[in-house]
Order: structure tokens, then C-alpha cells, then sequence
């Protein structure tokens, strides 16, 4: 067998555009507008060439990690064409790879068991069973393509947004603590192991006028995430005139920005008005944070000072705070697809209508895809894969039955079928997201259902659907069927316990037109004597068990961020769930093949749910970590 020795010259791009270069930090202003070319040009010449971008990506994978155990335990032999990589390589998720990750945990980088280069570190990803995170494996080179790929952004972005290099950027970073694992490597949040590099280090030595933050890096590293939070705050607040952009990794993080603004203000207008921060200081407490942040504090500023405290008393709703706080800020930057959008009202309110722009879609296991149009409506928001990121391949989704839409049952449901490369998706159809990146993962299943929305070029570009196989979620939480199911039923084991009443049916639903947005369980009972009365103290200890058995990122929303409001149970009359079955056969559902969802979207089966409630209950207090 001989590797795939050429490539079309066309394709010489990837290795050989100037774009390799176009993060180098630079003062000079008439550099950076060459190199946002160079970046404009590369996004243009891989999205002409996504198929041939696609085969040389796969084939420098394979060949590079030849001789590594897994690809070998699979029986690939060598072998980089795409025909046997797709005939020989298993389609894989993260309980598939997980003793191999394990041992590279445990042990450290004792052999090339997933990829010839050493593991660099790990990055948690969230949403798990148990309350684990798991850990994907990360490489230098992989770091690399990430940063890279992070220069794509502002070019793009500037297209559209004129003149944001002629100020500063208030972008709040918070990064989490590390932890090293027993074989010696780092794990962190994949945004952490980005903040903490030595490319984003590098910034703030040799400034970018993109990426002119407002933000000391010593405010970013901190890991006492109110106290970042705060003294990021305060150089924005105080640089208010300068800042062109607000940024924040997610809609969440504007909300954190926002109620720490509302509940912080009057000590932010103390600290601007004397120009200094205090020896006692409650929250700026780290020595090296404070000797940053009052290198920005060079003065008092009263002026300022009054000025932010007549605005925040001018108006209790706050409605657009933050437009009048940074008048001269153009957008608002932060990821808004997927659960986030809930999140559009507030900002927009916050923001007195400022422009959204979703500009990245990224996961642990990889950067992916870039908004080209970030002006769009933020509800329409489409992302192009970029190619040379990592070999893409997407598994068609198809539903059973496509008139029981609201059914969670419906993607365990799809047939299986062969994945679809990049450049074969279809137009309007749906896929589940497969990769194999530089970083020792093979066909994984990343969990993220697309619809194909458009093309760039040659490259399809992608609406952000949902998370396969999650029930429920709010924010950066993800609950699947398996988590509620368990978690509802330590509660209703405590029900029958303690008042001899059995749960009949369940179904679940996210309502995020509360704020924060909460779950909401719809409970139909048979009481199994049948004077029974359940006192509403019982339901409220179920709400709480619950919580205490759903995943740590639930938890962690719900009692540290404060994202996620109580779990409410809403009890329904009998036989509720069997009308809703009929409206469901009456509407074209087959009866052999209905199942009872397992969340609920709105429509006529939500309203029909909604009229049989007859009680309410919220769980007492935050579930523990």
C-alpha cells in the first residue's frame, strides 16, 4: 500500500498561505490590515477547495499517527485513503474511546496510544452523566489550528463592523481552575487552556488594535471568577468612552456581567471615584490583580463616577444600561445558538437593540465554524466549517415519524445510515456532527445536530440545531433522557414512601420565560389510597431530590451562577397524558409507534398539558454540589 503521496497544488494553501503568519502580534496598523487579508483570502481559497482541503487533512492525520495503538487495534494498517479509513474506522462516542482516554489520564503519555504526538493537556467538556465531565485530549498542533483559527474571527467581523481597531474591546474572559490529572497532565475548560496559552499571553505585550482589551491579563487569569468578573467590570467601566465592542464568550456571561453590575454598582463608582483600590477591599483581593487594575485607575474620576451612578438611578427596569454605560460600543459579541438564545430578549433589552454577532462555533473537541454574516438576525445564525480544522463527516438524521416533532424519542429513532462527507451534505437537511481531529479522535460523534442553512463556495454552512439526545436545558447545562429519568425516579421512589402515591406518567419542559429559565416537570399520579392527600411539602422535597440527582453542570448553574431557577413539578389531572396521545393519533401519529415525550415544545400538546394543571411546586433550595 503506498499513502497518498500528492495533493492538488490548489490545496498547497493550507501548508503554505501566507495565513500561517497572520496571528503574529504586531504594532503596526498597515501590517494587520495585510494580514486580515491573508485571512479574508484563506477562508475564501479552503472553502473553493473544501473537498481537497477535507482529503489532505485526513491523510496527514493518518499518516502522522500511523503507528498509533488505536488505529492499529482498528486494523487500518497504514492505510490514509478515505475509502478504507471509512471501511475499517468504527464510529465512535465518548464511552467507545473512554478506557483509552482513561489511561492517558491515569498514566500520562507512557506510548502513542490515540495519536503519535504527546498529549498536551485535556479539555473538560460539560453536560455529562454523574456529574464527570469528560476529558478530550488536546495536542500542541491541535492548540495551534485553534489559535489560528481564532485570527480568523475579527477579519470577518471587521467586514462588517467598521473601525473597531480605533478603540478597545470590554471582552470579559473568566477562566477556571486547572487540575492536573494522576499522570501528570493539565485539564481545563478548552476556553481556560485558549486564555492561558502563550499566543493570548502574547497580546498583551504587542498589542493588537482588534484586540485591544480593556482587560489587564491579570484580571483574565484570575480564577476567583467574581473577583475576575468585577475588576474586568470596573477597567471597562472606567475606559467607558473607549470600548467599541462588548464581548462575551456566551450570552450567559453578558447576564453574569449585567447582575453583577446591578448588584456592585455603587462600590464600582466608589473604586472609579477615588481612582484607587483599597487595602481592605471586599472583593479585589489578589495582590496581583489590584497592582493591574490600578495601573488602569491612573486617576480619580468623579465626573465618570457620578455619571455612571445618575444612570443607574435613573431607571429601575435598566432597560439599555449598557448602551448607556459604553455609548460608543457597536455590538455585542457572544455565542447565541443552542440554548443561549433564550438570552436574545435580555440583551437586547440590556442593550437598548445593539447588534448580536454569534461569530464562532467551537466545542471541546475542536474549533469548527465561523459566522461570515454576524449581522444576521441572531436567531438565524449560520456557521461555515472551516476545512482544514479537522476531517468533518455528518450522520443524516432521519425521523420515524416526522408528526410526533416534539417526541425526544425521535433521534434513538434514525435509521443508520452512511455518513455524508463535507462538500455532500444537503441543502435544508439534518445531520449529527462526526470528527477526526489532531488530536487522537477518530469519527467521533460530537453530539451536535446541524440543518444545512446555505454554502459558502464549496463548503456547506450550518444552523446550530440542538445537542443530541438532551432533554432538557437552560444554559450551558444539558440533561439527557437517562439523567431525568433517573433523577425522577429517586423522586417519586420518596413519593410512594412517603404518602403511598405512585407517578403514572411524566414529561418535562425548559421554560426560559422565566428569569433565570428553570425545568418544569408535569407529574400525572394514581393514588393508591385513594383518600390520600400528598402535603405540598413532599413535592417540594421532590423537586429538591431531583436537583440533587441531576448532572454537576445542572447543579452548578443552579447554586453557584445562579442561571437556573428552582424545579417546579406541576401536577396534572388523570388521565392527562392519554388525551394527549389521542391529540397526537388525531394529528397523524401512529398509535403502535407513540411513545410519551419526554419534553415538551410548544404547540396544541404543550397547550392541552398546560389546561389539566392543578398544582404547583418549587423545589426549597439549591440542590448541593
Amino acid at each position: 500500500m503506498e499513502a497518498i503521496a500528492a495533493i492538488d497544488d490548489s490545496v498547497a494553501i493550507v501548508k503554505n498561505s501566507s495565513f500561517a503568519n497572520t496571528c503574529t502580534n504586531t504594532s503596526d496598523e498597515q501590517d494587520h490590515d495585510e494580514k486580515n487579508k491573508e485571512a479574508l483570502q484563506f477562508i475564501e481559497e479552503v472553502t473553493i477547495n473544501a473537498d481537497k482541503v477535507q482529503n489532505q487533512v485526513l491523510t496527514e492525520i493518518l499518516s502522522r499517527n500511523s503507528q498509533a495503538e488505536y488505529l492499529q487495534r482498528h486494523g487500518l494498517d497504514g492505510y490514509t485513503d478515505r475509502q478504507t479509513f471509512k471501511r475499517v474506522m468504527p464510529v465512535v462516542c465518548y464511552e467507545d474511546v473512554k478506557a483509552d482516554i482513561d489511561l492517558i489520564i491515569a498514566k500520562g503519555n507512557i506510548s502513542s496510544i490515540l495519536c503519535a504526538s504527546p498529549v498536551s493537556q485535556f479539555f473538560r467538556s460539560t453536560g455529562t452523566s454523574s456529574g464527570v465531565s469528560k476529558l478530550m485530549p488536546t495536542t500542541e498542533e491541535q492548540a495551534e489550528k485553534s489559535w489560528h483559527f481564532w485570527c480568523l474571527i475579527m477579519p470577518v467581523l471587521n467586514q462588517h463592523i467598521s473601525d473597531l481597531n480605533r478603540g478597545k474591546a470590554m471582552q470579559i474572559f473568566l477562566v477556571s481552575p486547572c487540575i492536573r490529572t494522576p499522570g501528570g497532565l493539565i485539564s481545563s475548560a478548552a476556553s481556560t487552556g485558549l486564555f492561558k496559552s502563550s499566543n493570548f499571553k502574547n497580546l498583551f505585550s504587542n498589542i493588537d488594535p482588534y484586540r485591544n482589551y480593556t482587560s489587564p491579563i491579570e484580571t483574565i487569569l484570575c480564577e476567583d471568577t467574581y473577583q475576575s468578573l468585577y475588576s474586568q467590570l470596573l477597567c471597562g467601566l472606567y475606559q467607558n468612552n473607549q470600548v467599541l465592542r462588548l464581548a462575551f464568550i456566551f450570552a450567559s456571561g453578558f447576564i453574569e456581567a449585567v447582575k453583577c453590575l446591578e448588584q456592585r454598582w455603587t462600590l464600582l463608582c466608589d473604586d472609579i471615584r477615588v481612582g484607587t483600590i483599597a487595602a481592605d477591599h471586599t472583593i479585589i483581593t489578589d495582590t496581583l490583580v489590584k497592582k493591574a487594575v490600578m495601573k488602569i485607575l491612573v486617576k480619580p474620576n468623579p465626573e465618570l463616577a457620578d455619571f455612571i451612578e445618575n444612570e443607574c438611578r435613573r431607571d429601575s427596569s435598566w432597560e439599555g444600561i449598557v448602551s448607556r454605560l459604553w455609548p460608543n460600543a457597536k455590538c455585542v459579541d457572544t455565542i447565541i445558538t443552542g440554548t443561549m438564545s433564550h438570552h436574545i430578549p435580555n440583551i437586547d433589552f440590556y442593550s437598548n437593540g445593539l447588534p448580536i454577532v454569534s461569530t464562532m462555533y467551537a466545542c471541546s473537541e475542536c474549533f469548527l465554524g465561523i459566522n461570515l454574516n454576524p449581522l444576521t438576525n441572531p436567531h438565524e445564525v449560520s456557521y461555515t466549517l472551516i476545512p482544514t480544522m479537522a476531517y468533518f463527516e455528518f450522520l443524516p438524521i432521519v425521523h420515524v415519524d416526522d408528526n410526533q416533532n416534539d417526541n425526544c424519542h425521535q433521534e434513538d429513532d434514525k435509521h443508520h445510515q452512511e455518513l455524508v462527507d463535507l462538500v455532500d451534505v444537503e441543502l435544508g437537511r439534518e445531520y449529527e456532527l462526526v470528527v477526526t481531529n489532531y488530536a487522537g479522535l477518530y469519527r467521533y460523534k460530537v453530539g451536535d445536530v446541524l440543518r444545512v442553512s446555505g454554502f459558502k463556495n464549496n463548503a456547506p454552512q450550518f444552523n446550530f440545531m440542538r445537542r443530541r439526545n438532551v432533554v432538557l436545558s437552560i444554559d450551558m447545562d444539558k440533561t439527557n433522557e437517562t439523567e431525568l429519568q433517573n433523577a425522577v425516579k429517586k423522586a417519586a421512589d420518596h413519593l410512594m414512601i412517603s404518602s403511598n402515591v405512585s407517578l403514572v406518567e411524566y414529561t418535562s419542559f425548559a421554560d426560559t420565560s422565566t428569569n433565570p429559565g428553570h425545568y418544569v416537570l408535569y407529574w400525572e399520579l394514581q393514588r393508591n389510597n385513594n383518600n390520600a392527600v400528598v402535603p405540598h411539602t413532599v413535592f417540594e422535597e421532590c423537586c429538591l431530590i431531583m436537583e440533587e440527582f441531576l448532572g454537576y453542570e445542572y447543579r452548578n448553574m443552579r447554586s453557584n451562577k445562579k442561571l437556573i431557577g428552582p424545579l417546579e413539578i406541576k401536577i396534572v389531572e388523570t388521565g392527562t397524558f392519554g388525551k394527549i396521545m389521542d391529540l397526537a393519533i388525531h394529528q397523524g401519529s401512529s398509535v403502535t409507534q407513540y411513545k410519551t415525550p419526554r419534553c415538551m415544545k410548544l404547540g396544541p400538546k404543550f397547550d392541552l398539558l398546560n389546561s389539566m394543571v392543578l398544582s404547583s411546586s418549587f423545589s426549597p433550595r439549591c440542590p448541593q454540589l
